[in-house]
C-alpha cells in the first residue's frame, strides 16, 4: 500500500515496514517455502508500485495474479488481520492492468524480431552447446552482411540451409561451419516451434516502452504475462524473461538516481533463470542487474530460496522479504543459517529460529533505509492486498483486453520481405537461370546433333554415291570382260588383226616402192 510517499508492505507491532521510494530500484528478493504467501507479497508490492506511478511488469505463472484489476472484498478473515495491524480506512480497489501473451490468446501478443535477440539467449532457448551456439553467431553474422532480416522462424530456417549450402565459401573467413550444427540447430529449431516459442518471433516487434505507461490517473500500469502455458515450457520462459531483461537494459536511457524506478520488474520463480545457465550468459545477466538500476529499473526476484540466486546476484538485493522455509535436512538447515547470517542482527529475536517458525502471511523483511544501507531485520505480518485474490473470469479478462489502449496495435502478424523472401527469390532466380542455362545447353547439343546427324547423312549419301560409281564402273569392266570373251569379239579382234597385218604389209610395199623412185631419181 502507498501510502505517506512510502511503499507499506507490512508492520511489526507498531512499526511501519516500508521500502523507500528512492530506494526501490536497488533490487529485491522475496523468498519463502511454497504457501508461505510470497505471491501475496508481490501483489502488494505491484500495487504499491502502480499507486506511486510507477509501473510493473510481473509474470502469472498460476492465473491467480490477473484479478488485480479487480477490486478485492471485504471479509472477516481481511478485517481481523488489518485490526490486527491497525490500519484503519483500507481501501479496496483494482489497478489498471495490461494483459500480455506470448501465445496471444490471453492478452496482446509479444513478439519481437529473431534479429533483435541476443544470440547468446537465442542459444540457450534452443539449447545449443557452445559450438552451435558459434556457428549461430556466425550465420546472424553473415545475414546481416548479405541484409537478410531474420524476422521470424522461417527466415532463420532458409537462412541456415544458404549458409550450409554455401558453407566452403565462409569457412576461410568466420572458421568451420560444420553441417552438423547447421543440422542440430535446425532440430532445435523445430522443438522450439512446436513448443509454440514460435509465436514470439514476429513482427510487429513489442515497444518496450510499452510496458513503461501511466493511466490517466497516473497510475503505473500493471503489466501482466499470461505465463500459465509459457511456464510449462521453463526454457522458453526463462529465456523469454531474460530478453525482456535484456531488452530493457539495451533500449532505455541512464537516468542516475531518481525518486521512484521507472519500471519495476518481477520474476517468479527465478530459479529457472540460473538452472543450468552458461558461464559467459550468467555474467552478462549479473552485468545487467549491477548496471540496470542507474536506467531506472528495479528487479525483484521470487524463488523458494534465496540459495536459487546466484551470489553475484544476492549481493545486489537490497530489499528482502523472507518468508517461512523448512529445514528438512542438514543441507537445509545450513541454508536457512546462511540466509539468516545475510541479515543485520536484530537483538530482540534469533534470525534462524524465526525463519522456521513463520506463520503464512509472515515475513522477516529488510529494506534499504534512505542512505541505502540495510535496516535492521524485522519480523512482521504482510498487508493484505486491496484488489482482488484468485483468478479472473474469462470474461472480464476479454473485456479488459479488448478495452485497453493496445488492442490492435499487436494484433495482426506482419510478414514483410525479409531473409526468407529475399532468399526464396534469389533462388527462384538462380533456379530459373540454371533451367535456361540447361535449356540453352541442350539447345546447343540438340543443334551439335542435328549438325552431326546431317554430317552423318552427307557422308551416307557420298558413301552411297562412291558404291554407286564403283558398282557402274565394275558393271562396266564386268560386261567389258564378258564382252571381250564373247565370240562376235574374238572374230571382230582377229579380222582387226589380219587387216592390220594386211595394211602393214602394203604400207610398207608402197614406202619401199617410193623410196626405189626416189633414188632411181637420183
Amino acid at each position: 500500500m502507498y501510502i505517506d510517499n512510502k511503499i507499506l508492505i507490512g508492520k511489526s507491532g507498531d512499526e511501519d515496514l516500508f521500502i523507500v521510494p528512492s530506494m526501490a530500484n536497488r533490487h529485491g528478493l522475496i523468498t519463502g517455502a511454497s504457501g508461505s504467501g510470497k505471491t501475496i507479497t508481490l501483489k502488494v508490492m505491484a500495487e504499491s508500485f502502480s499507486s506511486m506511478g510507477v509501473p510493473v511488469f510481473l509474470a502469472d505463472i498460476k492465473g491467480d495474479l490477473a484479478a488485480t484489476c479487480m477490486p478485492g472484498e471485504a471479509n472477516e478473515k481481511l478485517n481481523q488481520r488489518l485490526a490486527s495491524l491497525g490500519i484503519e480506512n483500507f481501501e479496496y480497489k483494482g489497478f489498471p492492468s495490461i494483459f500480455w501473451d506470448v501465445f496471444g490468446r490471453n492478452g496482446h501478443p509479444i513478439r519481437t524480431p529473431i534479429q533483435s535477440m541476443d544470440t547468446t539467449i537465442l542459444s540457450r532457448m534452443l539449447g545449443l552447446n557452445e559450438t552451435q551456439a558459434g556457428v549461430l553467431a556466425i550465420v546472424f553474422r553473415i545475414a546481416r552482411e548479405n541484409n537478410y532480416e531474420i524476422i521470424d522462424t522461417k527466415d532463420l530456417r532458409l537462412v541456415l540451409q544458404y549458409v550450409a549450402e554455401n558453407a566452403k565459401e565462409y569457412t576461410i573467413q568466420y572458421g568451420n561451419v560444420a553441417s552438423q550444427s547447421i543440422g542440430t540447430i535446425q532440430r532445435a529449431l523445430l522443438k522450439l516451434e512446436e513448443q509454440g516459442g514460435d509465436y514470439l518471433f514476429g513482427e510487429p516487434g513489442i515497444d518496450i516502452n510499452d510496458f513503461l505507461k501511466t493511466n490517466s490517473n497516473g497510475m503505473g500500469n500493471i503489466n501482466i504475462l499470461h505465463a500459465v502455458e509459457l511456464y510449462q515450457k521453463p526454457d522458453l520462459y526463462a529465456t523469454f524473461l531474460l530478453w525482456i531483461l535484456s531488452t530493457l537494459n539495451s533500449k532505455l536511457p541512464e537516468v542516475g538516481d531518481m525518486d521512484k524506478p521507472k519500471i519495476v520488474f518481477f520474476f517468479d520463480e527465478a530459479h529457472l533463470l540460473f538452472n543450468e545457465i552458461p558461464s559467459d550468459m550468467l555474467s552478462n545477466v549479473i552485468q545487467i542487474v549491477k548496471l540496470i538500476r542507474s536506467k531506472g529499473v528495479g528487479l525483484y526476484f521470487i524463488s523458494q530460496s534465496p540459495a536459487d540466486i546466484p551470489n553475484e546476484i544476492l549481493a545486489q538485493l537490497g530489499n528482502k522479504v523472507q518468508h517461512t522455509l523448512r529445514a528438512y535436512t542438514p543441507q537445509d538447515q545450513k541454508v536457512i543459517r546462511a540466509v539468516a547470517d545475510s541479515y543485520r542482527a536484530n537483538p530482540e529475536f534469533n534470525t534462524e529460529e524465526a525463519i522456521m517458525s513463520l506463520g503464512t502471511g509472515e515475513a522477516i523483511v529488510s529494506f534499504l533505509n534512505e542512505r541505502g544501507e540495510p535496516n535492521i531485520v524485522n519480523k512482521g505480518t504482510i498487508l493484505p492486498p486491496q484488489s482482488m485474490m484468485g483468478a479472473l473470469d474469462d470474461s472480464m479478462r476479454l473485456m479488459m483486453i479488448n478495452r485497453s489502449e493496445f488492442k490492435g496495435k499487436y494484433d495482426t502478424v506482419v510478414d514483410r520481405e525479409s531473409a526468407y523472401e529475399i532468399i526464396s527469390k534469389n533462388m527462384q532466380e538462380a533456379q530459373e537461370q540454371a533451367e535456361q542455362e540447361k535449356a540453352r545447353i541442350e539447345e546447343e547439343k540438340a543443334q551439335k546433333e542435328a549438325e552431326k546427324e546431317a554430317e552423318r547423312i552427307r557422308k551416307e549419301e557420298e558413301k552411297a554415291k562412291k558404291e554407286e560409281e564403283r558398282a557402274r564402273k565394275e558393271a562396266e569392266r564386268e560386261a567389258e570382260k564378258q564382252r571381250k570373251n564373247s565370240w562376235g569379239y574374238k572374230v571382230e579382234k582377229q579380222a582387226g588383226r589380219t587387216a592390220n597385218s594386211a595394211l602393214n604389209s602394203l604400207g610398207r610395199k608402197v614406202v619401199n616402192e617410193l623410196f626405189k623412185s626416189f633414188f632411181k631419181k637420183k
